[in-house]
């Protein structure tokens, strides 16, 4: 759901993406724009449209348009396109960019469809990229490529092991196939692809049937309830707030050397599961409470114990973070409270 505090947070994050005027005039094909981080990118984009006169156009390809339309009702520059990420894209489209999010990723839907999550990443990308004009693309990952070896941040070149028998290995293995996927087409065919891969992204745009960690944790403590805890969160994680997430990817779709990942971090929010747990519940005056978790919910939960990511080299195209933890925590209750308001 639409709030004005979402033009805000865009507001906020605006000037920490270099030479965002090459996005100035275009029009970018965007799968998964109703999701968590995509939307937030949309948000930063309409408001350069609002305050700036950017001209920039989203082309949205999804199943519904009924959730664009809800979400963006206040913005005109967009545009629907059918488009089911698990039977491909049918149709052929004209785009100056190309962002690729359509995915499912939060773990209970991730668990419950693997097929479906390795197809979406792969046979949905590859009907995207071979019906779609365009001069760059970029393809959006997951801090789970790196496996489960290191103690570490992770930088860029850093990769563990993945139990490949495991059926929740189909949300790593699908985004490892389709980042060598992304590098193929640029030496076979020469197409332009940057790619990212976010951290653990929290914030006010998630979905209310967002079964991520702290997804959960922020919509237990924006309604006064205790935060359930199912583990003893020493699990170590780069949280980012999403609107940091947006202004990153959009530094890394302007600025990106071909072919090349980046990751996507706030240095000073890495953080355990368990400290942002406490972080939320600070900001909306709860408590945390720790439970054992089901074996089905530990079907689905993230096989990192280690997620930490590096971010120098997303740092040395400019970008940096505008919010701290307790900034991003604040305002992710803030906002949906205001939401649940309306």
């Amino acid at each position: 759901m639409y709030t004005p505090e979402f033009e805000k947070e865009a507001a906020k994050v605006a000037d920490n993406i270099p030479n965002i005027e090459k996005l100035y005039n275009s029009t970018i094909l965007m799968t998964g724009g109703s999701g968590m981080i995509l939307s937030a990118v949309s948000d930063v984009i309409f408001y350069f449209n609002k305050a700036k006169n950017a001209n920039i156009k989203i082309l949205f390809a999804s199943r519904s348009k009924e959730e664009n339309t809800r979400r963006f009702t206040d913005d005109t520059n967009w545009e629907y396109v059918e488009f089911d990420a698990t039977k491909g894209l049918s149709q052929n489209i004209e785009a100056d960019y190309l962002i690729y999010g359509a995915s499912n990723a939060d773990p209970a839907t991730v668990g419950k469809y693997p097929v479906e999550t390795i197809l979406m990443n792969t046979d949905g990308f590859n009907s995207v990229v071979k019906n779609t004009t365009f001069k760059r693309g970029l393809y959006i990952s997951s801090s789970e490529v790196y496996g489960n070896d290191s103690v570490a941040p992770y930088k860029e070149d850093d990769y563990g092991y993945i139990d490949i028998l495991n059926p929740r290995a189909c949300y790593p293995v699908a985004k490892r196939l389709a980042e060598t996927l992304c590098a193929s087409y640029g030496s076979e065919y020469d197409k332009d692809f940057v790619i990212v891969r976010p951290g653990h992204i929290y914030g006010p745009t998630i979905s209310p049937r967002d079964s991520r960690a702290s997804a959960v944790f922020s919509r237990l403590a924006s309604e006064g309830q205790d935060i359930i805890m199912k583990s003893d969160g020493s699990q170590l994680r780069s949280y980012c707030y999403v609107y940091d997430c947006a202004s990153a990817l959009l530094a890394v779709l302007i600025n990106g050397k071909k072919s090349n990942a980046y990751n996507i971090s706030n240095p000073d929010s890495i953080v355990s599961i368990k400290q942002i747990a406490e972080a939320l519940a600070e900001q909306a005056g709860v408590k945390v409470i720790q439970e054992t978790a089901t074996e089905t919910e530990k079907a689905s939960y993230n096989l990192m114990t280690n997620s930490s990511l590096n971010s120098e080299k997303l740092e040395s195209l400019g970008w940096k973070a505008a919010y701290s933890l307790a900034d991003g925590t604040k305002r992710t209750i803030e906002i949906l409270r205001a939401i649940a308001s309306n």
